[in-house]
């Protein structure tokens, strides 16, 4: 049953059925020929290149009109952004039957409403660029009413910032709100300039399941699901890594995935139950070379979304630019709370966070006692990029003994701004060894520990076929995207957020929002 509609929108469905009635289709075919966009316009037109303007055709949604009686300008706005066009009625009807004017143009269109437009490119006497248009013919009737937008000289000075709206109708939030449109378009270039990195050093993207029956290769409560034909539960991913490691188990040298992972959990500024990471795994490689890697790759990714290796969150600079300092987890912690932790058990790590006054349960094990130590009181100081470095053997089940350093392994997580963006390891090769890291799991997964990490028997039988020594690590996307675009929102870098469903149909009075 239709919701309620809203005085406006029923006065535009009135205006739908005037438009049929006068012949005009409100949804005609989808082919429009475009030889020109805003961008190209403004950025392209001049003295010099008027004669290349005389003839342009455009499509764009109607954001503003400005009615002179017998002259309109209006606002169009494309993909590429906005652009004034200037409409003359006896231009657009030079014969005596004026309807397409006094009444379609005048009348029946609406801010929302796609139009094309032909004519040609001038320059009004206050130095705008502009279109001077011969004809327009509707493209696309909107029957939803847009937020206003409160402009000024043709320049928008507010937006919509109602959260509940941004975010449930990211559709209408990217037509109003243009700065978000260019959030989006800097994510893509970040993406495409990550692929180009890894793509010219020979890196293969690939792909791997979604639905698992073992949810393998991180710490985190899975989303369960079922399969009606094989009678089976699976799991949605968490992970990719267990799959990569078996390509590269089978020859594959260098892989890597932008993989959708679903954990269920808390959502937050930082979290959301279905996100994105990239991994990629290189054999013969190690730890080490993974940092200096990573250091170039985000070099560059910096520079192709922003220009500059340097971005700017929350009125701080944060510098991309290689090298980035490195420190181990044990000496971060020295640092920010005095306490040598690195010969301590698991009683004495209940103590210390009794005397941070860290909060735990006792489901955690040492691994996650000293997690809790350094998020709790290191993990906010690290501003600039950093490699936190040589893990606890009890933090990292899938990771390579450090071939130095007893009890610890050879992994580093990169934190920016406060948070993990990456995790590395020299990847765990030895089967054996990564059985009994699994049966470690397994006791904590006993002692109540949701998070801990299912046994995936095939992945120990891939190993006993012999993994070459193996240098992986996963990003986590959208907290770069926040970072490159300097949102401080995970929900300002993804399209449509995780949220819960609207209790009755959208009845969308939105033009009531107020900004």
């Amino acid at each position: 049953m239709q919701a309620s509609l809203s005085e406006q929108e029923l006065v535009r469905r009135d205006k739908l059925r005037e438009l049929v009635e006068l012949g005009i289709d409100p949804y005609p075919a989808p082919l429009y020929e475009i030889t020109h966009t805003a961008r190209d316009i403004k950025e392209k037109y001049n003295e010099q290149t008027a004669d290349q303007f005389k003839a342009v055709s455009l499509a764009g949604r109607i954001m503003s009109v400005r009615d002179m009686g017998k002259a309109n300008f209006a606002v169009l706005q494309d993909a590429t952004g906005r652009i004034q066009v200037y409409l003359k009625r006896d231009e657009i009807c030079p014969d005596e039957d004026k309807t397409m004017y006094d009444t379609v143009w005048k009348r029946l269109l609406d801010i929302g409403d796609i139009i094309g437009v032909k004519g040609y490119v001038f320059t009004t006497k206050t130095g705008e660029t502009s279109i001077h248009v011969s004809s327009f013919i509707l493209l696309t009737k909107s029957l939803h009413p847009l937020p206003i937008v409160k402009e000024k000289d043709g320049e928008q000075f507010d937006a919509v910032t109602d959260l509940e709206f941004k975010y449930r109708q990211r559709y209408a939030d990217l037509i109003v709100n243009p700065g978000v449109r260019d959030t989006f378009v800097k994510i893509t270039k970040m993406k495409n300039a990550i692929r180009t990195f890894l793509n010219e050093r020979g890196a293969l993207e690939v792909d791997t399941p979604v639905l698992q029956s073992i949810p393998g290769g991180a710490t985190a409560r899975p989303f369960i699901t079922h399969h009606n034909a094989l009678d089976i539960p699976l799991y949605l991913r968490i992970a990719n890594e267990l799959y990569l490691k078996r390509l590269i188990v089978g020859g594959f040298e260098w892989v890597y995935e932008f993989s959708r992972n679903f954990r269920n959990e808390g959502m937050d500024r930082t979290h959301n139950p279905e996100f994105t990471i990239l991994e990629f795994y290189v054999a013969y490689k190690d730890y080490l070379w993974m940092m200096e890697t990573t250091e170039q790759m985000l070099e560059q990714t910096a520079i192709a979304a922003n220009g500059t290796s340097t971005t700017t969150v929350d009125g701080v600079a944060i510098d991309f630019k290689a090298p980035y300092k490195r420190i181990s987890i044990y000496d971060a912690i020295k640092e920010h709370t005095g306490i040598d932790i690195s010969e301590m058990d698991e009683a004495g790590l209940r103590e210390v966070c009794k005397q941070l006054k860290i909060d735990v349960d006792p489901t955690m094990g040492k691994g996650k006692l000293i997690d809790e130590i350094f998020g709790g009181k290191c993990e906010a100081h690290y501003i600039q990029p950093t490699f936190i470095t040589d893990y606890p053997i009890e933090m990292s089940p899938l990771t390579k003994k450090h071939r130095s350093k007893p009890g610890l392994v050879e992994r580093f997580e990169l934190i920016v701004n406060g948070k993990e963006i990456a995790n590395a390891y020299s990847e765990l090769n030895d089967p054996i060894d990564q059985r009994e890291r699994f049966e470690d799991q397994v006791k904590l997964m006993e002692r109540g520990d949701d998070e801990a990490m299912f046994i995936d028997y095939d992945f120990l039988r891939a190993l006993e076929y012999g993994m070459p020594p193996t240098a992986g690590i996963g990003f986590g996307i959208e907290r770069l995207a926040m970072l490159l675009t300097g949102q401080v929102s995970i929900q300002d870098v993804l399209f449509f957020p995780q949220m819960r469903p609207e209790k009755t149909h959208p009845t969308a009075h939105d033009e009531d929002i107020t900004i």
